[in-house]
């Protein structure tokens, strides 16, 4: 059963860090790509940053130079660092698999967790 629990989410202000966490069970990130995903108020879900097997990353342009995406296949966990954070940053934030882009950056995933919110505001 594929499983997927963030944490890390919470309140800081604009120019902050968080680090967001994405322990998996079910499956193995080594097998999978691995996407993050976000959803603000009244709006749909919006692709923030995958990781492929090999590594390879790709962003959304509007977080480009401020988030990382990575993962540690021996603990299974994907992550995603956020720096320079803004207020257009605050939305509930999710990890994925099994994800399709529709139109940039509208994305439909089969497995996501809860998700974890963060809010920036001063």
């Amino acid at each position: 059963q594929v499983q997927l629990v963030e944490s890390g989410g919470g309140w800081v202000q604009p120019g902050g860090s968080l680090r967001l966490s994405c322990a998996a069970s079910g499956f193995t990130v080594s097998s999978k790509w691995v996407y993050w995903v976000r959803q603000a108020p009244g709006k749909g879900p919006e692709f923030v940053s995958m990781i492929k097997l090999g590594g390879a990353t790709e962003y959304v342009d509007s977080v480009k130079g401020r988030f990382t995406i990575s993962k540690d296949n021996a603990e299974n966990t994907a992550f995603l660092q956020m720096d320079a954070l803004t207020p257009e940053d605050t939305a509930l934030y999710y990890c994925a698999i099994d994800c399709r882009i529709t139109t940039m950056p509208q994305i439909q995933c089969a497995y996501r967790g809860r998700g974890t919110q963060v809010t920036v505001s001063s």
